[in-house]
């Protein structure tokens, strides 16, 4: 409370301002193109094993050892970003720009359950989001769209126009001399104007997603071989033999064939429109706000990003400004990661191992950098509050309520916790607890700490 002062707005409005810093526990991270190129080696070592050892006819190389392979050099990469993720949200004085960061990282989800992506969907988050949260959206929205991470979990490295120099030669795609259809790939963009920008309601329609698609042709990531070849391996690489020519029309706009420029073009222009405006403010509300957001709360948003351009900051003082973001009665049911991160905070309980740690959050069903679908981790109480994951949670508290000092004065640490939320009943339950311990966990598991 000492930190925040007595306006608590001033507080959020100063965690919006300049180029955010960067924890030294994000900086030590190894960089996706390294990552990347780790993968693809671990990937050639196992498949020329395989190609060597004897086989019969028709059989085909072990798909789990090649997976064992890659999981070999790339979990340890993962497990250092989620570890790095969870001690800057729990150790940060900067809590609301954190809370932004990992909201962008949700609306820009990839998994780590798609294997190329396990070692650098924290990279995505660290390379990309944060240095643009405190920017203009046009500029989040190109960064995330060209980093590998994107690029690989939605298969754009493997779309290829049909009037490309690439197709009209005959060539296939694939690595020593696999062959593979050659094709368009419509997931990146079809996740581009339903998830990122306009929305699913937004006004586009399937032809709009496949000429989007013929347009991000040759967004590709370096490295490879053959007709693919070329490029920084593992960073961004624009393959122009592989884009398809010509003029474009998306949403009743003609983009000119200028190769890479044309699909900037395009993400210049949705980010600029209304109904991504409209998206993006409706997600921010009901993430900030409530699971059902005010519509005067949205419009309020959605104005504001129009009349700065999309500027975030202006967007975010538009929320701190927003009254009903401010009702007594907290409205947000937390999702598994929110209530890990506050138990952490509340407690002033770090684990010193990475298992102990990262554990609550695969109990609880939000294992880092994993969402179930391109859509992200939902949003609401309705998805976070059933039977079992409530057991759950309790089962987790009780251990972690174990671990806090058992000299700890109940009633201090639901004031540190919670302030003038903490109900009297609660204070009431806490102080004939039969242990510190007990105390801890009922206030873990009360309404008023379930909810933000």
């Amino acid at each position: 409370m000492r930190a925040i002062g007595t306006d608590g707005r001033d507080w959020l409005r100063q965690q919006i301002r300049g180029a955010p810093s960067r924890p030294d526990t994000l900086a030590a991270l190894a960089p996706s193109d390294r990552i990347l190129r780790e993968f693809f080696d671990s990937r050639e070592e196992r498949r020329d094993a395989k190609r060597d050892e004897p086989q019969k006819p028709g059989e085909k190389p072990d798909a789990a050892a090649l997976a064992q392979g890659i999981r070999k050099t790339q979990l340890p990469h993962y497990l250092a970003q989620a570890e790095a993720r969870v001690r800057t949200a729990i150790s940060t004085g900067a809590s609301f720009h954190e809370r932004l960061v990992q909201f962008w990282t949700n609306h820009f989800a990839v998994s780590v359950d798609k294997p190329i992506c396990l070692g650098i969907a924290g990279a995505l988050e660290n390379e990309a989001i944060r240095p643009h949260v405190n920017g203009r959206f046009v500029r989040l929205l190109h960064a995330v769209e060209r980093h590998p991470a994107m690029i690989a979990y939605l298969d754009n490295q493997y779309s290829v126009g049909p009037g490309s120099d690439l197709a009209r030669a005959g060539g296939r795609r694939g690595r020593r001399g696999a062959q593979r259809k050659l094709d368009i790939n419509e997931n990146l963009a079809r996740e581009i104007l339903e998830l990122h920008t306009l929305g699913v309601n937004g006004g586009y329609t399937q032809a709009d997603v496949t000429t989007f698609a013929k347009v991000l042709t040759g967004w590709s990531i370096g490295g490879g071989q053959g007709p693919l070849a070329g490029g920084t391996p593992g960073r961004f690489h624009f393959r122009d033999n592989v884009h398809e020519p010509g003029a474009q029309r998306l949403l009743g706009k003609t983009y000119a064939e200028k190769g890479l420029e044309q699909g900037e073009a395009v993400l210049d222009d949705l980010a600029a429109h209304p109904a991504t405006a409209r998206f993006l403010a409706t997600k921010l509300a009901r993430h900030f706000v409530a699971d059902e957001p005010p519509a005067d709360c949205v419009e309020r948003l959605a104005n504001a990003y129009m009349k700065s351009e999309g500027d975030l900051p202006s967007v975010y003082r538009a929320l701190i400004d927003h009254d009903g973001a401010w009702k007594p009665a907290p409205a947000k049911f937390k999702t598994p990661q929110d209530f890990a991160y506050s138990a952490y905070r509340a407690l002033s309980v770090e684990p010193r191992e990475q298992r102990v740690l990262l554990a609550p959050f695969e109990l609880l069903g939000q294992r880092p950098y994993s969402p179930g679908s391109p859509a992200g981790w939902p949003d609401t109480a309705r998805d976070w509050d059933g039977s079992d994951a409530l057991m759950k949670r309790i089962e987790w508290s009780v251990a972690l309520a174990d671990r806090v000092d058992t000299q700890i004065v109940p009633g201090d640490i639901a004031t540190g916790a919670l302030g003038p939320l903490a109900s009297e009943a609660l204070r009431d339950s806490m102080s004939r607890a039969a242990s510190g311990a007990q105390a801890v966990a009922l206030m873990l598991l009360s309404p008023e700490f379930m909810r933000r």
